[in-house]
């Protein structure tokens, strides 16, 4: 291939400022196709490119800007996903990254295109997904001239991707996209952001200038097993550890590092406590397993390694972990190290193969300690926690306790089920009670805290994983941010579960209005319609239920399983019960 030539891009047939518009963008796009295959437009180069990469979905809402890379998805077998906000095909492409393990691809057009992505690209960003947006933009030729649409897209990226530029030239485009997917991959994951003005993507250039990359030759494996030395010291400490205990955090399955991971703890006999994307590891019973012990385990653990998550506000910024234990960070990124805490030994690389390493440099070491006193040690904490939960979560009681609605669906989730959470103190609940029963079977906004993920969630999980069921409870606020992409699952027949935990408020929020200004402004700008999200799905084709008695919380669950349709179960909860979780938030107090 040869080396891309040098000389401004050439404008599609029939550009000006006088016809910039929508329409004038379509006319000239249709005028440029010239039937020669020796040439190629900007929008059939990143399609081959996306090819290359493996992409088979992308996510996107039209736009003049940025339909040629529709056509030549069209050629590549590329299907497109079409949605109705562009924050949803954002949300989806970091979705469908989670998943799949391969990046997710938005495609959006110019200007309000591309900031309505903006919330999706730094949720994904937050959350260390692997995800590609792509941005329209007005033509080069009009640069500085006010065509429409016309932002300063990269600035505006930047701070929130790991790599953010424009394609300068037609010829770029395919080996531009691969540079991007090579950034979202170099050290811990995340999104990537192109624009690509419109004469750019428009116009043909000869094939034989171009730059294509080909799959699998274009960036290197990132499955760094860290430090030797530091791996050794690590199986070193913990052969001479009695009370070790091990978080998995979400690199473990963005790294796909599950099986390294359990088989270090099986091998070492360590308890495992999991968050985030990592939870389901370890399915619930596992004599490894272990999630409502963390805070004591901690406060009494010898060693206590963290895997694959910051020390940020989930983790007390650190401070939560005890000066007298020995205390172990391993992150793909050597940012996240001892940041908030000071640590006794951190391994940068990637969390699965490090765990694998340790595991092989523990081989033949002292015998490992009996730890038998300390797992029943744990087992008793466990059940006392879970014992001392269980009246409310087995309440009878109207409006239902939230920590009901989560004891059902967690009674009703399969080991094919993803579980899906979306909102603030309903979610919240959740968590403490809904355990996937498969590695990769749980999502969540991540860090960001990001409302609105839960329907587009549901389409790219569901999109990329048909065989699999879908499971997603939405807080009544959360589902409203992005609910009419409900119809999208319709259309594009994809059905899964999904409950509204219905309040009628933002009750996290609300819980943080009263702590702080008393009962009289609790209500402040936190309260919403009693809207019945049943009728919204069977309006839009889907399934619907309304529940009020916790004992009709299954039975509508397997109505809506069965009727092969997107569903919503309203299901009426306790405005006054706030989850531990929310009432501890430090903004709080």
């Amino acid at each position: 291939m040869s080396q891309t030539t040098t000389e401004p891009p050439a404008a599609a047939a029939g550009s000006s400022p006088e016809t910039d518009g929508e329409s004038g963008a379509t006319a000239a796009i249709l005028r440029a196709r010239s039937g020669d295959p020796d040439r190629i437009s900007g929008g059939h180069l990143v399609a081959k490119a996306l090819k290359a990469e493996g992409v088979d979905v992308i996510f996107t809402l039209c736009g003049g800007h940025i339909i040629d890379i529709y056509d030549g998805c069209v050629d590549e077998g590329i299907a497109v996903v079409d949605v109705r906000h562009e924050q949803v095909a954002a949300h989806a492409a970091d979705g469908y990254a989670r998943v799949t393990g391969k990046p997710g691809v938005a495609v959006v057009t110019a200007g309000p295109g591309t900031t309505d992505a903006v919330t999706g690209v730094a949720n994904a960003f937050r959350a260390e997904s692997p995800m590609l947006l792509i941005g329209g933009q007005g033509a080069l030729s009009q640069h500085k001239m006010g065509s429409l649409q016309d932002l300063p897209h990269v600035d505006m990226m930047t701070p929130i991707t790991k790599f953010a530029a424009t394609v300068p030239h037609t010829t770029r485009s395919a080996d531009m996209v691969s540079m991007a997917f090579r950034e979202c991959y170099a050290g811990a994951p995340g999104p990537s952001f192109l624009e690509i003005p419109r004469d750019v993507l428009d116009a043909e250039v000869d094939l034989k200038d171009c730059t294509i990359p080909e799959p699998g030759r274009y960036r290197v494996s990132t499955k760094s097993a860290g430090d030797p030395a530091a791996v050794e010291r690590l199986a070193d400490v913990l052969a001479h550890s009695s009370k070790p205990a091990v978080l998995l955090g979400s690199q473990v399955w963005t790294g796909r590092g599950t099986d390294a991971a359990i088989d270090f703890a099986r091998t070492l006999d360590i308890p495992v406590f999991m968050n985030g994307s990592a939870r389901g590891s370890l399915p619930p019973g596992d004599p490894h397993h272990f999630h409502l012990s963390r805070r004591y385990a901690f406060n009494n653990a010898d060693v206590i390694i963290i895997v694959g998550t910051p020390f940020d506000f989930r983790m007390g910024y650190g401070r939560r972990l005890p000066a007298g234990a020995t205390v172990v960070q391993i992150d793909m990124d050597y940012r996240t190290v001892g940041k908030n805490r000071d640590i006794d030994l951190g391994i940068v690389g990637d969390p699965g193969a490090v765990l694998a390493a340790v595991t092989a440099a523990s081989s033949g070491r002292l015998a490992k300690p009996n730890r038998r006193a300390w797992f029943e040690e744990l087992r008793a904490e466990e059940s006392a926690a879970y014992q001392k939960r269980l009246p409310r979560q087995l309440s009878d009681a109207s409006p239902i306790h939230p920590l009901r609605l989560a004891h059902e669906i967690n009674e009703f989730l399969t080991e094919d089920s993803i579980y899906i959470g979306d909102g603030g103190d309903i979610v919240t609940f959740s968590g403490g009670v809904v355990q996937p029963k498969t590695p990769g079977h749980w999502m969540d906004p991540g860090p960001l805290g990001t409302l609105g993920v839960g329907v587009p969630f549901v389409l790219a999980a569901k999109y990329a994983r048909p065989d699999k069921e879908v499971v997603a409870l939405f807080g009544d606020g959360a589902f409203s941010l992005t609910g009419w992409d409900f119809e999208t699952l319709v259309r594009f027949d994809l059905p899964f579960v999904g409950v509204v935990g219905n309040n009628s408020s933002m009750n996290q929020i609300r819980y943080g209005q009263m702590r702080k200004y008393g009962e009289a402004r609790q209500r402040v700008g936190n309260t919403l319609g009693d809207v019945r999200y049943d009728e919204f799905a069977r309006m839009l084709g889907g399934y619907g239920e309304e529940v009020r008695d916790p004992a009709d919380i299954g039975p509508a669950l397997r109505r809506a399983r069965e009727s092969g349709l997107p569903s919503l179960i309203n299901v009426w909860v306790d405005p006054d019960a706030y989850a531990p979780g929310t009432m501890n938030q430090t903004m709080y107090k």
